[in-house]
């Protein structure tokens, strides 16, 4: 599927596309692997770890072609810039081999896609640092270089879009929107809340959505709310706002504990996937353009697909 029919028809009205959910916590909990830093892009280097990932984009696309629904699915590289990729141990001509195969285990999943809707690929970009806590900040400029790196070798991977995830600060998402626009990739910008529906550096999320698009000419195709539940944003929503109109996917954690209280957590709280999935539903309310739909930390497929059905439900009605 091209990137350039695919992203239009992805975004228009009414439609409804399936993305993927928890894909760390679902390799940690479900099947007790050691993530280093919560990367999940060296799996791509070996045969078993291939096949794993396979498993659980392969979930998200059954989903998608069972509804006839569009589905983007994130390569797993969220974690695959520099400074997460030397605390690895790997240099950038390896992090750039490992980016490589991390899309290509997407790639392979889509060469077997017989849905009739798009299927798009996504290349996840994370924040520099801790998404939960922020420490050290670039400016929008130096963002912009520290990562163009990755998303220079995602394009080159052959991603659809670009999708930074769980950033907690304006600049970041201003330079990684920068350095996509530099390769001609769309982007979307997701930014992460604490219970108080607020970014983690405490700007409001009117704020961030409003100054990026600002800062950006509008380049970033949407925007989303990812690894937080709905109850921690939802009170901060106003449907009127243009800014809201701007919130196009929704990727929420299962649990409503706050980043704290997660990061401190032995078990996983997967929370109610029926719950989560009427919340879902509650948004469409103040949020107009919502259509990406998936998961964060604690989620699944159950959820999604939990999700999914409660949506195209309330469509019908």
């Amino acid at each position: 599927m091209s990137a350039g029919s695919g992203l239009a028809d992805i975004n228009s009205p009414g439609s409804m596309v399936v993305t993927d959910a928890g894909l760390e916590t679902w390799l940690v909990f479900d099947h007790g692997i050691d993530l280093r830093w919560f990367a999940a892009y060296p799996l791509a280097a070996t045969e078993e770890g291939r096949a794993l990932l396979a498993e659980y984009y392969g979930h998200y696309a059954d989903i998608a072609r069972s509804i006839g629904a569009a589905v983007l699915l994130d390569a797993p590289t969220w974690r695959a810039n520099p400074d997460w990729a030397e605390a690895l141990g790997h240099d950038r001509v390896v992090l750039s081999d490992l980016i490589r195969a991390a899309v290509g285990v997407v790639a392979d999943v889509r060469r077997q896609w017989t849905g009739s809707q798009p299927f798009l690929i996504g290349g996840a970009v994370g924040p520099r640092g801790d998404g939960y806590a922020i420490g050290s900040m670039m400016d929008a400029d130096t963002a912009a270089g520290y990562h163009s790196f990755q998303i220079t070798a995602m394009a080159s991977a052959g991603v659809d879009v670009v999708d930074a995830l769980t950033l907690g600060y304006v600049d970041e998402a201003v330079g990684i929107a920068r350095a996509a626009e530099a390769t001609g990739l769309p982007v979307v910008i997701s930014f992460t809340v604490e219970t108080d529906g607020r970014l983690p550096s405490q700007m409001s999320l009117a704020e961030a959505i409003e100054q990026t698009d600002a800062a950006t000419n509008g380049y970033v195709t949407h925007f989303m709310v990812n690894c937080a539940h709905p109850s921690h944003f939802d009170h901060v929503l106003d449907r009127s706002a243009p800014w809201a109109a701007r919130i196009g996917g929704l990727r929420a954690n299962a649990s409503q504990l706050g980043h704290a209280e997660l990061d401190e957590m032995v078990e996983l709280d997967r929370g109610d996937p029926d719950d989560l999935a009427a919340r879902y539903v509650e948004l469409r309310a103040s949020l107009p353009n919502l259509h990406v739909l998936g998961g964060c930390c604690g989620t699944d497929h159950r959820h999604v697909a939990a999700i999914a059905a409660a949506w195209q439900a309330s469509t019908a009605r």
